[in-house]
């Protein structure tokens, strides 16, 4: 349990020091010619990849054998909504002044943040629920199809950054790489009962 703990602590600390490295820049100066962007491409970037390392949970709990690892799950899934909270009020707020006509004007105008907006608000059911209470109140079966929605906005993350850079799309194809593998091993493991079943022999 202490390990667990520890564990659990030093990547709260280690989850934090993308914003902190942020925070660093600005007071430094060293954010970019376009200081807004710089932050929205950082944050964004870093929901998407808190978004995978969520998911990589449960393979890698099944692949170690540390069944205690499934503890942790939560904490990313929240700091994905936290950063994904900030890129998104960087945008409205910094970036758009919190003008909701010109926001919704990007929205329907430009796909890439339909889709980005579509994820982030699609993020807010899964981060309302994400508490034994509500996991109880909603029911595990209902709990559980409601937060397969992040497999939904992880792919329309992947979507939403390679729409934005449009050259290099380099980066946004190792996330769908990755996400790609993510999904086809809970694919994979899940097809392994129905192929044990149909070829065990009769009686």
């Amino acid at each position: 349990m202490k390990s667990l703990a520890a564990f659990k602590a030093a990547l709260f600390v280690l989850c934090l020091v993308p914003l902190a490295r942020l925070v660093f820049f600005a007071f430094t100066d060293r954010l970019g010619a376009n200081p807004i962007e710089f932050v929205l491409r950082s944050l964004g970037t870093w929901t998407l990849t808190l978004l995978l390392v969520t998911l990589s949970v449960t393979p890698l709990r099944r692949l170690t054998g540390w069944n205690s690892l499934i503890r942790v799950r939560r904490m990313l899934g929240l700091f994905a909504f936290f950063y994904a909270c900030l890129h998104f009020l960087t945008y409205a707020g910094v970036d758009q002044s919190f003008d909701l006509s010109a926001i919704l004007a990007d929205v329907v105008k430009h796909p890439y943040i339909t889709v980005g907006f579509t994820c982030f608000v699609l993020l807010i059911p899964l981060a309302a629920t994400s508490t034994n209470a509500m996991q109880r109140r909603l029911g595990g079966r209902r709990w559980q199809l409601l937060h397969r929605l992040i497999y939904v906005i992880a792919a329309g993350g992947v979507v939403h950054y390679l729409w934005l850079v449009k050259k290099d799309i380099t980066q946004p194809l190792l996330y769908g790489l990755v996400l790609a593998v993510l999904l086809g091993l809970r694919l994979w493991w899940r097809r392994q009962p129905a192929r044990a079943a149909f070829s065990r022999p009769p009686g």
